[in-house]
């Protein structure tokens, strides 16, 4: 029942070329990076993302982003990362743009065990339609669209059925977890991580704080151990770093 790995290196040492992987964070909020530093050391490469955004400020994503390393992104939103719209734009990177809401239920539906799912978000939209941009050609060309997706009328209003996400691996950060993998999450830096968390098939959190099983009331765990297969502890400096995106100072 220990999953103490004692290295972010050691915890991600069998993560292969090409590995689908979801990872949490919100911007610059609640991203694994000790664990993203590490797959980024190890030289893994032609990785499949499933994260919100793709790192910021050379932070989190971005570094492997910056490194070649992402074949492909499912994903929310880009604004902000310049490199990912250069590599995108260019041909180098493909990109399955979807709904933020959609999102974050695919990944909860996939770690449910639930296959699909029907909403509304995005009928009457290219969503449905297909043809969205998944790949250019780097002359501006549409190397490849997004298929059009089933549509399903409930009570008189139209649904899309959308699939639910499973991963190779998650990569996750948490406020607390103990050596049973179970995890809290501090305020904002909750936000996919827990989503992320119960997509991977194999899961590797890294957590600010390790405590001894029966050291989270459990009432309080957002995740259970169950969708935990290693912890990572950090180090006090390591637990420290916390960057901010925009800082905002009031008078």
């Amino acid at each position: 029942m220990d999953k103490v790995v004692a290295t972010a290196g050691e915890a991600v040492a069998d993560v292969p070329d090409g590995a689908s992987l979801a990872v949490g964070g919100f911007g610059l909020s609640g991203v694994p990076n000790v664990l993203i530093q590490a797959l980024y050391e190890r030289g893994t490469g032609g990785l499949k993302v499933v994260s919100n955004n793709c790192g910021a400020m050379e932070s989190g994503l971005a570094v492997l982003l910056a490194a070649g390393r992402i074949a492909r992104v499912t994903g929310s939103y880009i604004g902000g990362n310049k490199e990912f719209a250069r590599q995108y734009l260019a041909g180098e990177l493909e990109l399955e743009l979807i709904p933020q809401g959609t999102l974050a239920e695919r990944l909860r539906a996939g770690g449910a065990g639930i296959p699909a799912f029907y909403t509304p978000a995005g009928v009457g939209t290219q969503v449905v339609e297909g043809g969205l941009p998944w790949r250019y050609d780097g002359s501006g060309g549409v190397a490849l669209a997004s298929p059009p997706k089933e549509v399903r009328e409930f009570d008189g209003v139209e649904y899309v059925l959308e699939r639910g996400i499973r991963t190779d691996f998650a990569l996750v950060r948490a406020a607390r977890g103990d050596r049973h993998g179970n995890l809290v999450f501090r305020r904002a830096a909750r936000n996919f991580n827990p989503l992320a968390a119960m997509a991977g098939r194999i899961t590797i959190a890294e957590v600010e704080e390790l405590v001894e099983p029966g050291g989270i009331d459990p009432d309080a765990v957002h995740v259970p151990g169950v969708f935990v297969q290693r912890v990572v502890p950090l180090t006090e400096e390591q637990a420290a770093d916390k960057r901010i995106e925009f800082r905002t100072v009031s008078g």
